[in-house]
């Protein structure tokens, strides 16, 4: 079952009220939910909820609190996604893919053989954001992901310290993952770069070479992107 992020004015002792807004309209349209039914809840202290509902309208919902404990679904060190951005329904798999698999935040970044122009993608962070949150409820997060403003590979590379940023790339290998690990800073940001469709231009590899980054393999397999993002970002969690 999905949670709903609430506010603290929303929890009192014994029970949760809900009044007219996008999580009552959830429940109420899209789960059809009803009394007696089973529902979760998550306050911005990162405390689940696990309620019954005892009162359903249109515009009000009231739920006793069973039990409630700190949610251990969060990473315990900050871990972001560079991407370039891909063809519309690709990028929001990206983004989901993403959420999913526990990054905070996402950096949708124009890189050379990205598709579309700046023009196109003025609109899509606001879409993006609600993926992100829509992924939040299904995987049950304790945070929400943050998709930052869109930049260019570089200026977003130039946000991370270079012994924390893991570029994952089909050529030009010049390390192992177990390696590249070794001399990662926890307490600070950590960068997983995955390209386009097209993968990185010769360019950009020369210029990852030339500044030293760790770039990383992700096999012997070609993956999609939104795949890379998955495959990227579960082989640094279960290593880091």
């Amino acid at each position: 079952m999905p949670h709903f992020l609430i506010k603290k004015e929303e929890i009192f002792n014994s029970f949760i009220e809900l009044k007219t807004n996008e999580n009552l309209f959830h429940i109420t349209k899209v789960l059809r939910a009803k009394c007696g039914e089973k529902i979760k809840f998550i306050d911005e202290n990162q405390i689940v909820y696990h309620c019954e509902i005892n009162e359903i309208s249109k515009n009000y919902l009231k739920a006793n609190i069973l039990t409630s404990e700190k949610s251990q679904r969060i990473l315990n060190y900050n871990l972001c996604l560079i991407q370039s951005i891909l063809a519309p329904d690709a990028q929001n798999l990206a983004i989901a893919n993403a959420v999913q698999t526990g990054v905070k935040e996402i950096y949708p970044v124009i890189s050379d053989n990205v598709s579309q122009s700046l023009k196109t993608l003025e609109n899509k962070k606001e879409k993006w954001e609600k993926i992100a949150i829509e992924n939040f409820k299904q995987c049950e997060r304790a945070d929400l992901a943050t998709i930052q403003p869109i930049k260019t590979l570089k200026e977003a590379l130039e946000e991370f310290k270079k012994e924390n940023i893991l570029i994952f790339a089909e050529k030009y290998v010049n390390i192992e993952l177990n390696k590249a690990l070794v001399d990662i800073n926890k307490q600070e940001k950590i960068a997983v770069v995955i390209g386009p469709e097209g993968g990185f231009s010769q360019k950009e590899f020369e210029y990852f070479i030339d500044n030293k980054y760790k770039l990383i393999s992700l096999g012997n397999m070609i993956y999609k992107a939104p795949n890379a993002i998955t495959a990227g970002i579960s082989n640094v969690i279960t290593r880091i």
